[in-house]
C-alpha cells in the first residue's frame, strides 16, 4: 500500500553468529528505518528490539500482515536454504557481539519461523524473557517440541494477542 519493493531484506543473526539475509513482505514505508531515531522515546520494548504500539511506520497493509503473520511467509524461502527452520529461535536483526555471554545459548541451534515464545507471549514480552524462551528450547529440543509448537501457532497467531 505504499511505494517501494514488495520484499523486505534483511541481515539476521542465525546459527553459531553466523549473519544471513532474511526475506519478509515489506510492511513499513521505505525509508523506516530513518525514522526510528525520531520515535525512540515511545518504545514499549526491553532491551534492544524496538517496538511501538500504532507505529506510524507500518503501511495499511502492513498492519494485517502482520496482525496474521503473513509478513513472515517469505521466510519459507529461507527455510528451503537451510538459514532457517520451522521451529527454533527467531533470528535477530542485531550481532551475536551484542548478545550477553547467557544470550548466545540460543544460537546453538538453527533459528526458526516460529518457537516457544512465539506461542506463550509473541510481542507481549521482553527480549530476556524471550531469550529464557529459546534457551529452554535448545535444552529440550526434539520432534515431540517441535510438532506441539508448531501445532500451538496456529492458535497463536490467530488469536492476534502480542502483535503487533
Amino acid at each position: 500500500s505504499s511505494r517501494g519493493p514488495i520484499f523486505f531484506v534483511q541481515e539476521r543473526t542465525g546459527w553459531g553468529g553466523r549473519r544471513f539475509k532474511m526475506v519478509k513482505f515489506r510492511t513499513m514505508v521505505v525509508g523506516a528505518a530513518l525514522m526510528k531515531a525520531e520515535l525512540k522515546s515511545q518504545n514499549v520494548m526491553g532491551g534492544p528490539d524496538f517496538k511501538m504500539e500504532n507505529d506510524p511506520r507500518v503501511t495499511s497493509v502492513g498492519r494485517i500482515l502482520r496482525k496474521t503473520s503473513l509478513d513472515e511467509s517469505p521466510q519459507l524461502f529461507n527455510i528451503l536454504r537451510g538459514d532457517m527452520s520451522l521451529v527454533g529461535p527467531r533470528p535477530t536483526s542485531f550481532e551475536a557481539n551484542t548478545y550477553d555471554l547467557w544470550h548466545t545459548e540460543r544460537l546453538e541451534v538453527v533459528p526458526g519461523l516460529t518457537g516457544l515464545w512465539q506461542v506463550r507471549g509473541r510481542g507481549d514480552i521482553d527480549f530476556d524473557e524471550r531469550v529464557r524462551l529459546d534457551i529452554a528450547y535448545v535444552r529440550n529440543c526434539s520432534m515431540a517440541l517441535d510438532l506441539s509448537i508448531l501445532l500451538r501457532t496456529v492458535p497463536a497467531v490467530l488469536s492476534q494477542r502480542g502483535a503487533f
